[in-house]
């Protein structure tokens, strides 16, 4: 399991968000750049950028920013948040990023999509599906900055894809994001086991080097690890593993909303 650490991007800031919640920021004292430099200097070699302003309003507030980050070819990007057209994924693979994440459009303009999956190719792209379960245990996808609910199911949202070439997916359980309470580890076993032919991303919950073990045994592909990198809750040795993954191949490879 590759492990990819991430950062939040606010108003040109580090930042996290609890449950999805943009009233329940954490801002960090961080660098964006020193951080990409620290992870990369970890031994990481893929990193997850969210833009959370485009997230919300639907245009990268910080691309700049991003583009700043992608100058540095330290490691490959990963970025979303706002990425609502062709012309920002071109942009973004123009400048340097290495893969797109594309989140509400997936819901919002399947169609659109399935153009960029074959415009772009599978390496390229990862759609992602912001999800939080409802009373049954359905994961349920919520879109714009996790603000709006659908009535789609993850299985439901990720099937018009699959003859189309897709191969990443990201998926973030929004009650887990940002709260260090553990993933939801059902949830990315019933996806692996559900869609197997996907390289599944898991966001949301990881708090410890235990977890990232869990993770890795339900089968996904990568772990998407935010504020427990930032506080420094995993200590070098316990990532060891989990970095030297990170030299694997891409298609052998989950703040963040889309």
């Amino acid at each position: 399991m590759l492990l990819m650490p991430a950062i939040d991007l606010k108003d040109g800031h580090c930042a996290r968000l609890f449950k999805g919640d943009f009233k329940e920021e954490t801002r960090y004292d961080y660098d964006p750049l020193e951080l990409l430099r620290r992870y990369s200097a970890l031994g990481a070699s893929w990193l997850h950028i969210v833009d959370l302003d485009g997230a919300k309003d639907g245009e990268m507030a910080n691309r700049a920013l991003i583009l700043a980050l992608a100058s540095e070819r330290a490691l490959k990007l990963q970025v979303g948040g706002g990425v609502r057209s062709r012309e920002v994924i071109e942009d973004l693979l123009a400048h340097g990023v290495d893969r797109v994440v594309v989140g509400s459009a997936a819901v919002e303009e399947p169609r659109s999509v399935i153009a960029w999956l074959k415009r772009f190719g599978y390496e390229r792209l990862c759609l992602a599906f912001d999800v939080r379960s409802d009373a049954f245990a359905v994961p349920r996808v919520r879109t714009r900055g996790w603000a709006k609910s659908t009535p789609l199911d993850l299985w439901r949202a990720v099937k018009p894809f699959l003859a189309h070439g897709l191969k990443h997916v990201l998926c973030t359980d929004i009650e887990r994001d940002g709260t260090l309470a553990g993933p939801n580890l059902a949830l990315y076993a019933q996806a692996t086991a559900h869609l197997p032919q996907l390289s599944w991303q898991a966001s949301g919950g990881v708090r410890n080097a235990e977890d990232l073990s869990a993770l890795a045994a339900t089968g996904v592909a990568a772990a998407i690890c935010g504020r427990a990198l930032l506080e420094e809750r995993i200590n070098l040795e316990e990532l060891q593993a989990f970095l030297q993954s990170a030299s694997s191949p891409v298609s052998t490879c989950a703040t963040a909303p889309s």
